[in-house]
């Protein structure tokens, strides 16, 4: 749990849930919306609406769907247990089980970073030509600096007003274009799988459902705990935490849909065919005008800087879970593991020569480790030995099974896309 917040008003009396402490309880699951509206989103989502118009608008339904499922439970888990994902599994797996996970789990964690460090640095380049590793630099430096200069309360605005830069920045994309909302309401909700599309279908569910989200958001939510020991309290917590989950996976949605229509209203409609985000920019210039290109890098920035942040937290949660700790960055190990996460990710950049390829290494990376963070998750909150009287309701488990089978599927399926075609 993060130790140094603890939400008890003066008095040190429990704290009184009016109809406006909900406003208070928002944040958490905006932090983890900004892991499915990262530059791999951008891609996958690009893609699909150049491809393919609206037609593949129910995939980002769907995938938010299972998200919303999978979050509030692993939210569920921290606030019930007061222990992170990674804490969880330290204590109530075998060592040798735990440690593989969750090394596992921080190549994951550096995967993330790898691909939103590349996103920023895509941005830079594209709004001041600068070379793809000095803008992974200074998308880093800046992260750095966000992380080790702000309280976590001050970060949690900073992200959200990022989400809110990221969101208008759709809304004016929109604003210059005509979308054909009969079609987009149809694409929302009728499954089509259009020859060909298997491939993008994957793409779109794989860039949503990310297993340092799960870390994440099992310990961030720690942030709004109180008395852990008044079930009535955890009760209300809990209630709390789905309406915030709820809305953040909701203006996920919302972020992600106004990609694929501005892609399927632009791109789709003059039949130009988008397989890179930096090609994207530069056809939004004749379509739509100097400042829609513009805008679209500066939303991408923010988003890649956004991103690496929440990466970085995670990687830091894993990395401190591993020696039954909570994140903190007054913590060495805490550090250690944002640090890992971060210049490994630089480092491999570097290494690199073509940061396309390096997108698909962090896909395939992700691919691989999901599956095991997602059935981690459901074994331990399916362990009354873990938690309790809060444990699963069989039902759920059932849900969370099929939902965690499907994931798993079709990102082993866009595993075998990578290497297959």
């Amino acid at each position: 749990m993060f130790q140094f917040l603890k939400n008890i008003d003066k008095d040190g009396r429990k704290p009184v849930f009016g109809g406006l402490e909900i406003l208070k309880y928002i944040g958490p699951g905006l932090l983890v919306t900004v892991g499915f509206i990262d530059p791999g989103n951008w891609a996958s989502n690009l893609a699909a609406g150049s491809d393919y118009g609206y037609q593949l608008l129910w995939m980002v339904t769907l995938s938010t769907i299972m998200l919303i499922v999978l979050q509030h439970n692993v939210a569920h888990l921290g606030i019930a247990t007061g222990l992170c994902l990674s804490e969880a599994a330290t204590l109530h797996t075998r060592p040798s089980v735990s440690r593989t996970l969750l090394g596992s789990a921080m190549i994951a964690s550096i995967s993330t970073s790898l691909a939103e460090l590349l996103g920023g640095a895509i941005a830079l380049n594209m709004l001041f030509d600068i070379p793809i590793k000095v803008g992974a630099v200074i998308t880093l430096l800046t992260v750095i600096i966000l992380l080790f200069s702000n309280s976590y309360r001050k970060l949690e605005k900073w992200i959200i007003g990022f989400v809110s830069i990221i969101g208008l920045s759709f809304i004016y994309e929109l604003s210059l274009t005509s979308i054909d909302w009969g079609q987009a309401a149809v694409g929302w909700v009728k499954p089509v799988i259009p020859d060909g599309s298997m491939i993008v279908v994957m793409s779109v569910l794989g860039a949503v459902v990310m297993p340092h989200n799960l870390f994440l958001h099992s310990e961030i939510i720690q942030s709004r705990q109180w008395n852990r020991e008044d079930e009535k309290v955890i009760h209300k917590q809990l209630r709390f935490e789905f309406l915030d989950t709820l809305f953040s996976m909701i203006v996920g949605w919302a972020i992600n849909s106004a990609m694929i229509l501005m892609a399927a209203a632009t791109f789709f409609h003059f039949k130009i065919p988008v397989s890179e985000l930096q090609q994207a920019q530069a056809m939004l210039q004749p379509l739509l005008g100097r400042n829609a290109s513009d805008i679209f890098a500066v939303a991408l920035l923010f988003a890649g800087v956004a991103s690496t942040v929440t990466s970085a937290m995670a990687g830091g949660s894993i990395f401190a879970g591993m020696y039954n700790e909570p994140f903190d960055l007054k913590d060495n190990h805490s550090r250690l593991g944002v640090a890992i996460s971060l210049l490994v990710a630089l480092v491999v950049i570097f290494l690199i020569s073509d940061p396309f390829k390096g997108l698909i290494i962090s896909q395939m990376l992700l691919s691989i480790q999901l599956p095991f963070t997602i059935f981690l998750q459901i074994y331990l909150t399916s362990s009354r030995n873990v938690m309790g009287k809060y444990v699963n309701s069989k039902p759920l488990t059932l849900l969370l099974l099929v939902i965690g089978g499907l994931v798993a599927y079709l990102n082993i399926r866009l595993l075998f896309s990578l290497f297959i075609g």
